[in-house]
């Protein structure tokens, strides 16, 4: 599927609100933004535990980005994600090289979103099996529904 101009757009605007987040440090990198789909990489160097292998909180935390940036579409204008629950496997150890998550919709309904992430290694080999749900509320009058940075 080629990208259409909204795409690139709506890719943009979400990168925008990244700089100074945990995005930015743990260097994902948002390449498909959509309330059904997503895809980000992410180094696995900088993001390793003690024994030099890939954090699994690090898996986690993009599937998290993941999630909760396709809730934040899903929810819509006006509106905000929350999310309410997270769970993840891990299948196997990543020492180096890149991972990639990806995102797919399991649900968008009007209260919830819910999404399974899979962060495979650079062979495509399964590291981490996410599942995120987000609660979608309106948003409170006067706050702000878009990213900020402090």
């Amino acid at each position: 599927m080629t990208p259409t101009d909204e795409d690139a757009e709506r890719l943009e605007q979400v990168r925008a609100g990244t700089p100074g987040t945990l995005i930015e440090r743990l260097g994902i990198d948002l390449l498909e933004v959509s309330a059904d789909r997503l895809v980000a990489t992410m180094p696995v160097a900088g993001n390793t535990q003690p024994y030099g292998l890939l954090h699994g909180g690090a898996s986690v935390a993009l599937a998290e980005t993941l999630g909760s940036v396709g809730a934040m579409l899903a929810a819509g204008e006006g509106r905000v994600a929350v999310g309410v629950d997270i769970n993840a496997t891990h299948h196997r150890a990543v020492r180096e090289g890149v991972v990639t998550g990806t995102a797919t919709a399991l649900q968008l309904g009007r209260t919830l979103a819910c999404y399974e992430v899979v962060v495979t290694d650079a062979d495509g080999r399964r590291v981490c099996t996410a599942r995120i749900t987000c609660l979608l509320r309106d948003a409170v009058p006067g706050a702000s529904t878009a990213p900020t940075r402090a």
